[in-house]
């Protein structure tokens, strides 16, 4: 089963709420280390897989993309991009991304942010978006780190009077489906390791051009419970390059 939290109304209501849904780009934590990892856009063709509000899209078409489709499963997703980010150059397109089937060379770039994690079958999907892009077409991408989804519940371990005492990792190498809590409601997502993420990529002729394990940036770190991510990687960034001979 395809995973769409977001059209759940309670759940989008509370995304809504959050920083990243608010201030877009800038209020999301690893925007500034994913932003080193995107290419140039000029005169490529774009296609963002879960684009969710449309920011990287919007990014993508001011810094001159010629194309930009942006795809999510979610129909709220995709009325709140519309509304949010239109532009010239960006069409929104409902589907999950295991149903898009495209031409081969459609696109220079894809991207996808924190979406993959909710994707049962990531091999499938590397093989299409293999397909889809040009020789030394790029593929950046984040999802939720290995460390924070191995265990599955996503919270903390607290003592006696609510204190954080450490962040549980267990069953890593037991990969598959968690019944993760975000934003207070039971989600499913895929736990997979840091090595199926970087060999399935390099099986698929891929080579990889940079892994970054983003840390809270300085200014945020204000930010109720920013400190205590230090404690422990959130998220994983990877940017990767269709190899020539493929």
């Amino acid at each position: 089963m395809k995973e769409n939290p977001y059209d759940n109304s309670v759940f989008f209501a509370k995304y809504g709420e959050m920083l990243r849904s608010k201030k877009g780009l800038n209020g999301a934590g690893e925007w500034r280390e994913f932003q080193k990892l995107l290419p140039g856009f000029a005169g490529k063709r774009v296609l963002d897989l879960g684009c969710g509000y449309g920011w990287h899209c919007s990014y993508a078409a001011e810094h001159g993309a010629v194309t930009v489709l942006g795809t999510d499963i979610s129909e709220k997703m995709i009325r709140t991009a519309i509304r949010k980010n239109s532009h010239p150059q960006i069409t929104y397109h409902l589907a999950a991304m295991e149903d898009l089937d495209f031409a081969d060379a459609s696109f220079d770039v894809i991207l996808s942010s924190l979406a993959l994690h909710y994707i049962e079958d990531y091999e499938s999907l590397i093989q299409k978006i293999s397909t889809w892009l040009v020789k030394d077409g790029q593929f950046v991408f984040s999802v939720e780190h290995p460390v924070f989804t191995a265990y599955g519940n996503q919270d903390w371990y607290y003592g006696a009077d609510g204190e954080i005492l450490h962040f549980p990792v267990d069953h890593y190498y037991y990969e598959g489906k968690r019944d993760a809590v975000f934003l207070g409601e039971h989600v499913t997502k895929y736990h997979r390791t840091l090595t199926t993420y970087l060999q399935i990529l390099l099986q698929n002729g891929f080579s990889i051009l940079d892994v970054i394990e983003p840390m809270p940036p300085e200014d945020m770190m204000d930010l109720p419970g920013m400190k205590d991510e230090m404690r422990r990687p959130m998220m994983l960034l990877i940017s990767a390059q269709k190899q020539a001979d493929r």
